[in-house]
């Protein structure tokens, strides 16, 4: 049976509102019990049944801070805000349920079932041989893992840029890393994002095997959503439901788990040989709503932070340098001690940061470079030592090698290093083959016509919620363009006033690079492009994050993309005896143009100075 991810209770609005400060203990309709505890706008929430012989949860008189509950069967006493029990101290931790508001003020709490499904068809570890199961780092989230005779890669983003052009390669991938690609048996790709759905690496591959297997996630916005309009050809993509062994051979398998957070893209994966498990979490957030094997082989984790547009796009208000500057060096702190902490919970034999490897290396975005700085895996590493000295760390070059049988054996030359002289950092990206080509959207017919803005927001189906969007298309600098489009949208009705509405509303003011803004216009693409590239810039009337806005233009906008070409013939006048039309097309080409010679002025000055 698939993984399912099921709703365990729901509450509407008026009794979310009557949640107290503290423990609150609550049934379903059908006689369910769960504990809910509240502390200001946070909220946790697990079934009201002790791990230890299922007993049940009541108020523990002894509790002095309102965090403590008490099993009556045999006492043991857990604390909701962590769910850590804390008598008997370190045995268990507690299944947390996921906790989903909605935009009406109610809420709905979330299990995966079966939770631990890698346990279904056991099979006991057999000793493996030196070589029988290696791990070689590739480059960013790309592994390749060899187990008897396959090869498996993760994630392969081995050439050009991710967001657009917001994203790129910090290391090198090693010589012949395309050939391996190529070889390999299959390829798992973990969720759509484009530092793990490469689509520029994934062109050369087809050219070369278009057959070659990927395994993807049975996610509700399909990974491959984009496929057949990237003008990529690859013939052999296999959708697989969660929490199902898919067998490889007779000692080889793996399984995808579903993210508790983000259950409508992100994905993980267990890989199983002869019985050893390696774990790959990925980019989830909270992957398999918290529930992972303990005690595997090798596990894996991104650890570097900083893949978001927030705060470092945003702009006005609190959003000061010095205020950046400390909320970030605050989030890297507080996401080393978490993934040490998870680390330190699940006793791997061996942990890998991974998933954390780029650099806004285009010039125009040095300032997002210089302010968005990363956690560093060797402190992370360092970290993990400390509070688990057994467990192996390996912060991974491009190139080095894991021989789980020497680790497992603690032989000192279980990992292999690049060779001396190996480039190990990229110093050329060819930045202006993917920009310009970004650009070419800029000149687009769809964009002389200034109904295209309805169109497209027709299309993108996000209305009756009350807030006003300025968007204002800029240059690289984010400057207002000259001849660029500047227009509001009102989503409380979907329409396009020329000034604010005069009623009590939320406001945000976007300024967006005309080149990345048409591309995702014109491509019917999700605003991940914009936002996690660094593509915009962000004020905000209240300071308020506006969830159900952000993820329906980063993960609900429809499959395909809008027609522009019924679009284009709305405009019954030919292109060519129409003046109109070529005064704007005159405009759009001379924008575009102006753009290039100003991005080479940029560098010119850049590397004068």
């Amino acid at each position: 049976m698939a993984q399912v991810c099921r709703t365990a209770l729901t509450l509407d609005a008026p009794n979310v509102r009557n949640l107290k400060e503290g423990i609150n203990f609550t049934k379903s309709p059908d006689g369910q019990c769960f504990i809910i505890y509240k502390h200001q706008d946070t909220i946790k929430a697990c079934r009201n049944q002790c791990k230890h012989q299922g007993g049940r949860f009541i108020k523990d008189i002894e509790d002095m801070d309102g965090r403590t509950v008490r099993c009556t069967k045999h006492y043991w006493k857990l604390n909701v805000a962590n769910m850590q029990y804390v008598n008997p101290p370190d045995s268990f931790l507690q299944d947390e349920l996921e906790v989903v508001q909605s935009v009406d003020g109610g809420l709905k709490l979330l299990e995966l079932d079966p939770p631990d499904p890698w346990d279904t068809d056991p099979r006991p570890a057999q000793e493996l041989q030196p070589g029988e199961i290696t791990l070689t780092y590739i480059t960013h989230a790309c592994m390749e893992l060899k187990a008897g005779g396959k090869s498996m890669v993760f994630d392969p983003w081995l050439t050009g840029p991710a967001f657009a052009r917001g994203w790129w390669l910090l290391h090198e991938p090693p010589k012949g890393a395309m050939e391996q690609l190529c070889q390999a048996d299959l390829i798992y790709i973990s969720h759509m994002h484009s530092d793990h759905l490469s689509f520029p690496t994934l062109q050369l591959l087809s050219e070369k095997r278009p057959d070659i297997p990927i395994y993807v996630g049975d996610t509700s916005r399909p990974v491959f959503w984009y496929l057949n309009r990237s003008g990529v050809n690859l013939t052999n993509i296999n959708v697989v439901p969660f929490g199902i062994w898919q067998n490889v051979d007779e000692h080889l398998r793996f399984m995808i788990l579903m993210d508790g957070v983000h259950p409508e893209m992100d994905t993980c994966l267990i890989v199983e040989y002869k019985g050893h498990m390696i774990l790959n979490t990925v980019d989830c957030t909270r992957p398999n709503n918290g529930h992972l094997p303990r005690n595997v082989e090798v596990m894996m984790s991104d650890f570097a932070g900083g893949a978001s547009g927030f705060p470092m796009t945003f702009q006005k208000g609190k959003y000061t340098e010095t205020w950046k500057v400390d909320y970030i060096k605050a989030e890297r702190r507080k996401l080393l001690n978490y993934k040490a902490q998870l680390v330190d919970s699940l006793q791997p034999k061996v942990y890998c940061p991974f998933a954390g490897y780029f650099i806004e290396a285009h010039p125009a975005d040095r300032y997002i470079k210089d302010i968005n700085i990363k956690n560093s895996p060797a402190e992370l590493n360092a970290l993990i030592k400390d509070r688990c000295p057994d467990i192996i760390t390996w912060t991974p070059l491009p190139g080095s090698t894991l021989d789980l049988a020497k680790a497992l054996m603690h032989h000192k030359d279980a990992i292999t290093e690049p060779p001396s002289g190996t480039q190990v950092f990229k110093d050329s990206w060819h930045f202006d083959v993917y920009v310009d080509k970004l650009n070419t959207a800029i000149s687009s017919e769809i964009f002389e016509h200034k109904s295209w803005i309805q169109v497209y927001y027709n299309w993108a189906g996000f209305q009756d919620y009350n807030l006003v969007i300025r968007m204002i298309e800029t240059d690289d600098d984010f400057q207002p363009l000259d001849g660029g489009y500047d227009y509001l949208v009102d989503f409380l009705d979907l329409s396009f006033p020329s000034v604010r509405p005069q009623r009590d509303h939320a406001y945000l003011e976007i300024q967006n690079r005309v080149g990345v803004i048409r591309h995702v216009v014109l491509n019917g693409l999700l605003w991940d492009d914009l936002y996690i590239g660094f593509n915009n810039r962000i004020s905000r009337h209240p300071d308020i994050y506006h969830h159900r806005f952000w993820k329906h233009f980063q993960s609900e906008l429809p499959l395909s993309a809008p027609d522009w070409d019924s679009f284009l013939r709305s405009f019954s006048t030919p292109r060519s005896t129409n003046t109109h039309l070529i005064l704007w097309d005159f405009r759009s080409v001379t924008s575009y143009l102006w753009l290039k010679f100003y991005s080479l002025l940029q560098r010119v000055f850049r590397d004068f100075w």
